[in-house]
């Protein structure tokens, strides 16, 4: 399978979850197993030589693909969580979505300076979520080496909201 493929196994639904949102639906992918294999190595292989000692996946469906990637890489795998989801002391972001705000959790203690750090989620776009995320990492005085997502909108631009983030996407639409 090639990466141009992939775009094949990922549907579009449209007016979800609002009216005039057409929503990427990345489950038809997962469910294919040659499509999600394509997927992590795909990210694993841009990734290999980075020296990743972390992959920090963003709440949900970045889980999915980081804790696969992390165990390829072999790497740790640290969740980034909606608030009050994480059991230890966290650190805490809150950042504007178009529709209102969210609030996202790290534990204080997941990563020790200069730890060298992989951000993944499935989906960029507008950045709001990965600037929160790469606020919570720099606050720990960590160093992200990549930001990574299966597919970006380009439209929405959230690359420019992210520029000082080395970013990159499989699928860009």
């Amino acid at each position: 399978m090639r990466i141009t493929d992939l775009k094949k196994h990922i549907r579009d639904i449209p007016n979800f979850p609002q009216e005039g949102i057409i929503f990427k639906d990345i489950s038809t992918l997962l469910k294919n197993k040659d499509a999600f294999k394509k997927s992590i190595d795909t990210l694993a292989h841009k990734f290999k030589e980075k020296r990743i000692e972390y992959v920090v996946g963003v709440e949900a469906r970045g889980f999915i693909f980081g804790s696969a990637l992390a165990y390829k890489l072999g790497a740790g795998f640290i969740p980034v969580r909606k608030k009050g989801k994480l059991p230890y002391k966290t650190k805490s972001v809150t950042y504007q979505l178009e529709y209102g705000t969210d609030t996202l959790e790290i534990h204080e203690d997941a990563l020790k300076p200069n730890a060298r750090v992989l951000i993944i989620d499935d989906l960029l776009a507008t950045g709001g979520t990965i600037k929160a995320v790469s606020d919570l990492i720099k606050a720990q005085r960590a160093k992200i080496v990549g930001v990574a997502f299966l597919v970006e909108l380009q439209f929405l631009k959230g690359k420019e909201r992210l520029k000082d983030l080395p970013i990159y996407s499989v699928i860009q639409y």
